[in-house]
């Protein structure tokens, strides 16, 4: 045999090796590891009694807009709670239990299961819900996992445990809440319209003739079956829920569905989810490497997944609600956007710049963000009256920092540039340098709204000054907006650099090194050791020692000697370092209220953060490492399996505040315990 020919041999048997190689690997069980964490980090367990029902929380994942949970009464096991839909209202639950499974013997039809009594497990995970029931006689586990954006999966696996064959009848039956959508059938599925939302639900038996019953407008019956069953032979039925908006394509994905393997589709957000969470796990301080910060992550991962939405309406790009919890946070705000952003960086960039460009979808031309949008504006209206602080051009350099990928840079620097020098164009009322918060129609609320502290004591007495048409400010010059701002020139400076425009360099070195010092003078009160907003002319601070006292901090603006005293009041348990440690105001003030004062008392995690990374900013490690662990031990139920992630919390008893399940205070969390923060 010559040379080539054993050289043509050698090649074929190396291809064969290698697509046996590649065979074994599909069928290779996915990396758990770090899955495993999410096991049930949040209680999923509710079966809905009504269509606003709030008592539990809810799973979803790819930007699903509705989402599951795991039903806890008897009449509703056999099946998944729900969908919630957030495709209409401020979010409804179609349902208590969408395809329930029913399954009797094949002589009297007497149930095979007891659904509560014979349950053996429920669990979450990041990738995917799973449920158990078993006897002696039969076994049925009951696994849901997002295909994609739009679909849903749910596999039903029935075994034989006995001896002996089995005679099973069998069906699934779904019966809707009273919320303005209708059951149909069309071409084999079971079609769901809505009075309210342009979104269309489809339901079907994957690969299965459905044997379609539907009864009437809000109830079906579908897959009546009789089969015999061997010892320990099973049966698997999946079922898919779809529910798109009429600017994707329902026939795409119809024919994606038809080519799913469920067990392929449930590894893959297995190995997703494992890499996420390593992500995060591994990228953590040294100092925070027990299982119990583990769980936290864990936690503040699966948060953020389950805010998680795709474009459709008004939105144009991926991002994350701040709570599908609560009906009103149904949309994307600004400020949020830029946290969620950073938050994001730690594991999923694409998702943190598509979050950044849902809101510069909307930016106009003179460079002014809005402060929220929403899918569906006949919910909700846009809010043009105000923007919310500068904070986006951190989350694009924190972006860049973790991807290195300059298009993006390039698509956002002149975006970024031009809302920059808005503020001074249409918020600098005396043309200072200094520049206050504002509204677009001269109304005070939207003016304390633009400061995202809606009702902070500091604005207590505030009044609204015109500067030009749609343009107007406060009678006050605040520190955390000069703060931030100083803070955006400098991010701006690390773009510029990227980009090589040299020119921007030189001027935002050259504005930030003015706008630091006016900072220092202006609004730091050397005989309080604090910084505070002052009046238009510099002349008198606003008193009431507040988080944005330490703004300067985290913004590199402060002096040593300054950030010393500051951080001397921030540490003081009288102050500050409470049992959930910087909250929005000193505990020891006059007007401290947590529970009545939305942002005169709460801890809010943003404000937390700021204040443990201005300490770091500063080399006082040892005092953000002790505040960090505080922090997350003093908030109720973030170190627990279960409870949510809450809004704010009560700086003294450390109780769980306002909406549940929320975005920043998650990303936040996660910004905490990072190893480069």
């Amino acid at each position: 045999m010559d040379n080539k020919c054993i050289l043509v041999i050698t090649i074929i048997l190396s291809l064969f090796s290698c697509a046996k190689s590649n065979s074994n690997y599909q069928k290779t069980k996915p990396p758990t590891k770090h899955l495993k964490t999410s096991n049930n980090i949040l209680n999923y367990k509710i079966t809905p009694k009504q269509p606003q029902d709030k008592s539990g929380l809810m799973f979803s994942d790819q930007g699903t807009w509705f989402a599951y949970g795991l039903n806890n009464s008897t009449p509703n096991y056999g099946g998944f709670s729900g969908p919630y839909l957030m495709t209409q209202d401020n979010g409804t639950w179609l349902t208590p239990c969408l395809t329930q499974l029913h399954l009797g013997n094949g002589s009297d039809n007497k149930n095979l299961i007891d659904w509560k009594n014979d349950l053996v497990s429920q669990n979450s995970y990041a990738s995917h819900l799973e449920q158990t029931y078993k006897n002696e006689t039969i076994k049925v586990k009951l696994v849901l996992v997002f295909l994609s954006g739009h679909t849903a999966l749910q596999q039903f696996t029935i075994t034989n445990l006995s001896n002996t064959p089995i005679t099973i009848n069998s069906h699934f039956t779904g019966h809707l809440f009273d919320t303005g959508i209708t059951i149909s059938e069309e071409d084999n599925y079971i079609k769901l319209q809505s009075k309210k939302s342009n979104a269309i639900g489809y339901t079907q038996f994957v690969n299965e003739l459905n044997a379609l019953f539907v009864k009437d407008s809000s109830s079906y019956q579908a897959n009546n079956q009789t089969y015999i069953l061997k010892p320990n032979e099973l049966k698997k039925t999946v079922v898919s829920h779809t529910f798109i908006f009429p600017e994707y394509n329902w026939e795409n994905e119809k024919k994606r569905i038809a080519t799913i393997d469920f067990d392929s589709v449930l590894n893959t957000r297995k190995t997703e989810k494992n890499r996420q969470l390593k992500l995060l796990i591994d990228n953590r301080k040294p100092q925070f490497n027990d299982s119990a910060y583990t769980q936290v992550l864990a936690k503040a991962h699966l948060t953020l997944q389950n805010n998680w939405r795709i474009p459709a309406g008004e939105i144009k790009h991926a991002g994350l609600f701040p709570s599908y919890h609560y009906k009103w946070f149904n949309g994307f705000w600004s400020w949020d956007s830029w946290k969620h952003a950073v938050g994001l960086t730690y594991y999923n960039t694409n998702l943190a710049k598509d979050q950044i460009r849902t809101m510069f979808d909307f930016q106009s031309d003179d460079g002014f963000i809005v402060d929220c949008i929403y899918r569906d504006t006949l919910i909700e209206k846009h809010n043009y009256r105000d923007t919310k602080p500068p904070l986006a051009a951190w989350a694009v350099a924190k972006i860049y920092e973790k991807d290195k990928v300059l298009d993006f840079v390039k698509e956002l620097y002149p975006k970024l540039k031009k809302y920059h020098y808005w503020w001074y164009s249409k918020r600098d009322h005396d043309q200072d340098g200094l520049c206050e918060y504002g509204s677009t129609d001269g109304s005070l609320i939207a003016a304390k709204w633009e400061s995202g502290m809606d009702n902070a004591i500091r604005f207590d007495d505030s009044k609204i000054l015109r500067n030009a048409e749609g343009a107007y400010s406060l009678n006050q010059e605040s520190v955390d907006l000069n703060a931030y701002l100083y803070a955006e020139k400098l991010f701006l400076v690390t773009l510029a650099k990227a980009l090589g425009n040299k020119d921007d360099i030189h001027q935002f070195k050259a504005e930030a090194k003015i706008l630091k010092l006016k900072i220092q003078q202006q609004f730091y009160d050397s005989k309080d050791g604090w910084f505070y907003d002052t009046n238009l002319e510099g002349s008198k601070f606003i008193k009431g020692e507040g988080s944005e006292g330490w703004t300067a901090l985290w913004a590199h603006a402060a002096t040593q000697e300054q950030a010393e005293a500051v951080k001397n009041k921030m540490m003081d348990p009288t102050k500050f370092y409470t049992k959930v440690p910087f909250q929005t105001m000193s505990a020891d003030h006059p007007k401290f209220n947590p529970l009545k004062g939305y942002w005169r008392g709460p801890n809010w995690l943003d404000q937390a953060y700021f204040g443990v990374k201005g300490l770091r900013n500063y080399g006082f490690n040892d005092d953000a490492d002790k505040a960090t662990i505080q922090i997350l031990k003093g908030a109720n139920g973030i170190m627990k399996k279960g409870p949510s992630i809450r809004e704010n919390y009560h700086p003294i008893t450390g109780e769980g505040l306002n909406a549940q399940n929320f975005s920043w205070s998650a990303a936040h969390v996660i910004m905490l315990l990072m190893n480069d923060q």
